[in-house]
């Protein structure tokens, strides 16, 4: 659940003044998840693009994936984070496109005190 955030009065600095959303997610303790969630929002939005383009109907695409519709329904839904990385990469290639994914050493964490450099 998102966490409300208590803004300052008139005469108080804000804390989160001058800092990035992402300082501020990472100290919020929610970047993870908000990353997480972009990233699926980001490959329903490419997906449904491609589709749009290819004048692909969802029947059609479930055809082309050998899948249900409700299945194809979660993998659009933004909101859906519980579709497996086979259906994401049989849904690319449906649309001729291809899944790639990247494993990488993970940057530091910022303390609260630190500002993040430029």
């Amino acid at each position: 659940m998102p966490k409300t955030f208590n803004y300052p009065a008139e005469n108080e600095k804000n804390p989160h003044d001058g800092s990035t959303l992402e300082s501020f997610l990472r100290e919020d303790g929610c970047y993870e998840e908000a990353k997480a969630q972009a990233i699926k929002a980001v490959l329903a939005y490419k997906l449904a693009q491609a589709m749009k383009a290819q004048r692909l109907s969802k029947a059609r695409m479930a055809a082309r994936m050998e899948t249900s519709r409700s299945q194809l329904d979660r993998v659009l839904d933004p909101d859906n984070e519980g579709v497996t990385l086979d259906t994401l990469k049989r849904a690319a290639a449906a649309v001729g496109m291809q899944l790639e994914l990247e494993l990488r050493k993970s940057r530091p964490r910022l303390s609260q005190t630190e500002a993040p450099k430029s």
